[in-house]
């Protein structure tokens, strides 16, 4: 079927009226509102990078009737901001409790913070050692096998990667910080991280509408089920102590439990995607392997594949946050503390909620995303009834050409 004149000029009007809507609104918003600013030090902003120019000293030392650990003492040369060029005597280990798997060497590079002494002298405290080198390498490794696995596909997703992370430092971080609703600052965001995303890595085809759909869907139901059950169990937001700092450090009111709300929608909506999209190529395969199939027939052999993968998902995202509050788990054990008040406390009443609730969300995104694709896919012939604006819908997918079926 082809485009004529009269469809693709409408279209390109359309098209130039939503970029330029689109265009409007982010040069109105995103950017950094005026009131996020705090006149409190950010985190890391009193640390300089410095290079280790020689080890002076080293041994082992025992603090506090702690086991025996090693020490060195290092000089340094700053690398950067106001103190450039000057060297400091710099100790790792000798007074606070270290690894030793970190030892150093000449010619490392570390930071450290520089502050005035009770003696009015300018001293330097070890911070960290700097691994930018060490994650630009693994960063090139992960693109690199992005590219090599997904071509095309690879190079859509990590551009939309890299938008992903445009909306949230640009949009959701600024406009939070400048005391908006962070549930819907978040539901926004959310919006067109998904529809943007999907697009870019998927195409403008049939797959990728019904999989827009589906999550729409889906985090609507997640986020209505986060709202009632933070409300159900009178969680506040604060029992996270970044929550905590955040608030302390802001010069404007943040509402922590909109924040907690915030975070499970961002945070479901990259599970998601993998499921709801992993849903709809399903129905696209088995369609094409089989065109005869029915609706029925497809949706179930659909969703035999969806509860293996959900299956899976939630196996993977209860493990995740166990793991992440594995060292809590241990220090109770070994305190002997009260397991049924850890469950009970914020702290980690908080990740549960977000665990079950974002599972929830899973097990009713396969349905949802499965029914929405198998009608789309199943009965796309009745889009033919649109006539010469069909082809405004796209391909059923852009794997591979329109009508093409796997034999």
């Amino acid at each position: 079927m082809k485009m004529t004149k009269r469809v693709f000029f409408i279209a390109v009007i359309l098209l130039v009226l939503f970029f330029s809507l689109a265009t409007i609104w982010a040069v109105k918003n995103i950017s950094l509102p005026k009131n996020a600013s705090s006149n409190q030090q950010a985190f890391g902003s009193d640390t300089v990078m410095a290079q280790v120019e020689a080890i002076t000293e080293e041994g082992q030392i025992t603090l506090g009737g702690n086991k025996p650990q090693l020490y060195q003492v290092m000089k340094v040369k700053v690398l950067q901001g106001n103190y450039k060029g000057q060297e400091f005597s710099v100790s790792y280990g000798k007074n606070q409790l270290r690894s030793d798997n970190n030892r150093f060497a000449a010619g490392d590079k570390i930071y450290v913070m520089i502050g005035q002494g009770q003696n009015g002298k300018f001293m330097a405290s070890y911070a960290d050692f700097d691994r930018s080198g060490v994650l630009l390498l693994l960063l090139a490794v992960f693109v690199l096998a992005v590219l090599a696995m997904g071509r095309w596909k690879g190079l859509g997703s990590l551009v939309s990667l890299v938008f992903s992370m445009f909306i949230i430092l640009a949009y959701i971080i600024p406009h939070v910080l400048a005391g908006d609703n962070p549930i819907t600052v978040s539901l926004i965001g959310s919006g067109i991280l998904l529809g943007v995303s999907l697009y870019l890595t998927y195409g403008w085809n049939l797959k990728t509408h019904a999989s827009v759909l589906s999550m729409i869907l889906a985090l609507l139901i997640t986020g209505l089920l986060s709202i009632l059950f933070v409300d159900l169990a009178h969680l506040t937001g604060y029992g996270d102590e970044n929550a905590l700092y955040l608030i302390q450090l802001s010069s404007v009111q943040i509402n922590a439990q909109g924040l907690l709300l915030g975070g499970m929608i961002i945070g479901t909506l990259g599970i998601l995607d993998d499921l709801v999209t992993s849903q709809s190529a399903a129905v696209v395969e088995i369609h094409g392997a089989n065109p005869a199939l029915g609706f029925k027939q497809t949706y179930l052999r659909a969703m035999h594949i969806g509860q293996d993968h959900v299956a899976a998902t939630v196996n993977t995202l209860v493990l995740s946050y166990t793991g992440a509050a594995l060292p809590l788990l241990l220090v109770f054990t070994l305190a002997n503390g009260s397991y049924q008040y850890l469950l009970n406390s914020e702290m980690l009443a908080e990740e549960i909620v977000r665990t079950l609730v974002g599972s929830i969300g899973l097990v009713a995104a396969v349905p949802i995303s499965t029914l929405i694709a198998t009608l789309i896919i199943v009965n796309q012939e009745r889009l033919n009834r649109l006539g010469e604006w069909r082809v405004l819908l796209g391909p059923e997918t852009s794997d591979r050409p329109e009508g093409e079926h796997v034999q």
